[in-house]
């Protein structure tokens, strides 16, 4: 007879892993993989401006991203500048992330979403493609670290 404790755990367990299914593609990035991202895009700096000052704050967002990410959630509010904040900032990427990012995601599908942009998964083999492979080696040698 299986115990009552172990189809609780083994329910439980189901239930958390197609959990991202029913709400959406989830976000599983964690601390390491935020921190590899912040160390590539700005070298942690919340203050960072970058592509000749289209993408600000410590991830390095664009305009149109966090768009994006607002429309997706617009609980989060706010104005464009407010990414220079750096929670306010991963709010926005997991909004883009969970906007975009496919229902299996590995943290290599998230790195290559924030860094090639949404449309990345149907340019396989592009040059865009390998950019954000060089991008995302970077990503995994910072969560190495």
């Amino acid at each position: 007879m299986i115990s009552p404790v172990r189809v609780c755990v083994c329910v439980c367990a189901l239930l958390w892993a197609c959990a991202g299914a029913w709400a959406g593609a989830p976000v599983r990035a964690d601390d390491r993989f935020f921190a590899a991202l912040a160390h590539v895009e700005s070298k942690g700096d919340p203050n960072a401006v970058g592509d000749g000052g289209a993408a600000i704050g410590i991830y390095q967002i664009h305009r149109n991203y966090w768009k994006d990410a607002v429309q997706h959630d617009p609980s989060i509010g706010g104005r464009y500048e407010d990414c220079y904040d750096p929670a306010y900032a991963r709010r926005i990427v997991v909004a883009y992330m969970s906007r975009y990012a496919p229902a299996n995601a590995t943290y290599e599908d998230l790195a290559r979403l924030h860094n090639g942009g949404c449309g990345i998964f149907k340019r396989k083999g592009t040059k865009a493609w390998r950019n954000t492979t060089a991008y995302w080696n970077k990503i995994r040698e910072a969560m190495n670290r």
